[in-house]
């Protein structure tokens, strides 16, 4: 039996049994970890209010064995909470979703337990803590996210030079297949036209250019919020649950086929 200390972003919470709820959490120095705390959801528990999503929360583990990950759930027997990003979000419909959208997006990107996934982590924490503060446009700094988490998984989109073939950019099409922005002579059936304005959005996005960012128009958002979700629901297989409730203000608009 063995204690084990990290801090973490609650992900997701389940019920378990009358009083308890299992935790999902992506942590430090073991990635995505799920355990169950007990109590939590007695009115008079304080522990349960720390163990919300959103929550950055410094736990403590109770495991049976020598490694945290195991055959049978850990237990949360303690926590503190390090930043409540939750009270700066769940009050507002459109960070909320983004938030929920940029949760979903972590648990996923991270499939096995006890591996950690440190600029998962750190890229939670940073997006998070952006959209507690409203530095920016909900959508943006889930699209933000969104970019970032693919390229720390290795799927980063090209937006300049062709992702086929490498010849120096700009390009006219847009293949989530392909990668990203593609040449006349490697575009693919099904590539898309995107506004050259949609592109620099999207660049903007992934580079950290917020200046750039702000400044677009809204209907190149909504065009590059497109592209994003496509290329995510590509690289993911299926697309986000969440993500269908965020609030961009109308429904992304669809690139034209080349």
């Amino acid at each position: 039996m063995s204690l084990f200390r990290d801090d973490g972003v609650v992900l997701r919470t389940q019920k378990l049994g009358e009083a308890d709820r299992i935790i999902t959490l992506l942590t430090r120095g073991h990635g995505r970890v799920r355990a169950v705390a007990r109590g939590v959801r007695r009115t008079k528990s304080k522990f349960g209010a720390r163990l919300e999503p959103f929550s950055h929360v410094d736990v403590q583990f109770f495991a049976r064995g020598s490694e945290l990950i195991g055959r049978g759930l850990p237990l949360c027997t303690q926590g503190e909470t390090i930043a409540p990003y939750g009270s700066g979000i769940v009050t507002d419909y459109s960070r909320y979703t983004a938030g929920t959208a940029m949760l979903e997006t972590a648990e996923r990107f991270t499939d096995h337990e006890g591996e950690p996934a440190v600029q998962q982590y750190l890229l939670l924490i940073g997006g998070l803590r952006t959209l507690s503060r409203g530095e920016h446009a909900p959508h943006l700094i889930l699209d933000a996210f969104l970019l970032r988490s693919l390229a720390v998984n290795g799927y980063a989109p090209s937006f300049e030079n062709c992702a086929k073939c490498g010849l120096d950019g700009p390009h006219r099409f847009f293949s989530v297949a392909a990668g990203g922005i593609v040449c006349g002579d490697c575009r693919v059936p099904g590539s898309v036209v995107p506004s050259s304005d949609a592109v620099a959005l999207l660049s903007a996005l992934l580079t950290g250019d917020w200046a750039t960012a702000d400044a677009c128009e809204d209907r190149h958002v909504r065009e590059g919020s497109g592209l994003v979700s496509a290329y995510l629901h590509w690289h993911l297989e299926r697309g986000l649950r969440s993500l269908k409730y965020v609030d961009t203000g109308n429904a992304p608009r669809r690139a034209t086929r080349a």
